[in-house]
């Protein structure tokens, strides 16, 4: 009898038609009016967040690492993964030969060096070795059900998941794709493909020479990762490394300073949103300047000093061993 209950229920929620966003959540009524607004049809966006498979379900993996101290020992984990991928040049050389075309066509079209490309493209999936294991809209999905809106952190986590999960049924409803079957691998963060973009940067995606990017492809991660850069961080004068400096020993240099000062940032003195100040790195250098500005818009793919460090070291070591 409940099986029978059961898929009773099942078919009316699979043939019922909708044509509002009325839920008993308010997160989901705000998700639902913000993709119909998109062009989303109420019965899709409907059957998306009833979906037992995308809502019902969590990720309590993704949560855990997703909790503050374990994002402060990602932080730290950081310079070992700089350290270990300096190894991957070889690979990174390689690389920069067999897709030397997308390159030329990137770097003419969106004015972001080669170098920087690949630096990221290692650091973020060790240029697509490691493969996501979990769901996106899952990941999203679990923050926006699980945390509580008491202090600033957490408010901001369920606006990013609920921006995040609008993109994904927005992206999934023009591509075609049933709910059930809207599944984007991710890291435990929600970050999709080989350059590990987050949902709602989908709009700078871009496929080479298709309509459609794909972000499992190379070619198609190496073009949207550029675009990213050029659009969002204004990255469009290619670097100079022959002007740029020593960056081994910056490198070296920032991550004592670093230790020695809690409230470090390689670029910023101040965040203006969060009214905070720095121990600013590069800011009263004048010779780090040239530096301090690309390291700048490499923290607009991903806002920690580290990581733009590590990649700006990756890419000076690249360009420096292609030229041998």
């Amino acid at each position: 009898m409940i099986k029978i209950i059961s898929l009773l229920l099942f078919s009316t929620l699979l043939f019922a038609e909708y044509s509002n966003c009325e839920f008993k959540n308010k997160n989901y009524e705000d998700i639902c009016q913000k993709v119909v607004k998109k062009g989303v049809s109420y019965d899709y966006a409907n059957r998306f967040l009833l979906s037992y498979f995308k809502t019902k379900k969590f990720d309590e993996i993704s949560y855990k690492y997703l909790q503050p101290k374990y994002i402060k020992q990602h932080s730290k984990n950081e310079k070992k993964a700089n350290n270990t991928l300096v190894k991957f040049l070889p690979k990174v050389l390689k690389h920069l030969e067999e897709y030397k075309e997308v390159y030329d066509y990137t770097e003419k079209k969106y004015g972001v060096n080669r170098e920087i490309i690949v630096a990221i493209l290692l650091k973020e999936t060790k240029l697509g070795i490691i493969k996501p294991k979990h769901d996106a809209f899952v990941v999203f999905n679990t923050l926006v059900m699980r945390v509580k809106p008491d202090t600033r952190r957490n408010k901001w986590l369920i606006k990013m998941g609920k921006t995040n999960m609008v993109s994904i049924i927005s992206h999934c409803y023009k591509a075609g794709i049933t709910p059930n079957k809207c599944n984007l691998p991710s890291s435990y963060a929600g970050a999709v493909g080989i350059p590990q973009f987050m949902p709602n940067s989908f709009i700078y995606s871009e496929g080479y020479k298709t309509k459609v990017a794909n972000l499992t492809k190379m070619e198609d991660s190496i073009v949207s990762a550029s675009k990213f850069l050029h659009k969002k961080a204004k990255f469009s004068e290619l670097i100079d490394w022959n002007v740029m400096p020593d960056i081994i020993s910056i490198e070296a240099a920032w991550y004592e300073y670093e230790f020695s000062n809690d409230n470090a940032s390689f670029v910023y003195a101040k965040s203006k949103k969060y009214k905070k100040n720095y121990d600013c790195f590069t800011c009263d250098k004048p010779e780090l300047q040239y530096l301090k500005n690309y390291a700048k818009k490499i923290m607009r793919y991903n806002n920690s000093s580290n990581y733009a460090v590590g990649v700006m070291r990756l890419a000076y070591d690249a360009y420096h061993a292609s030229k041998k």
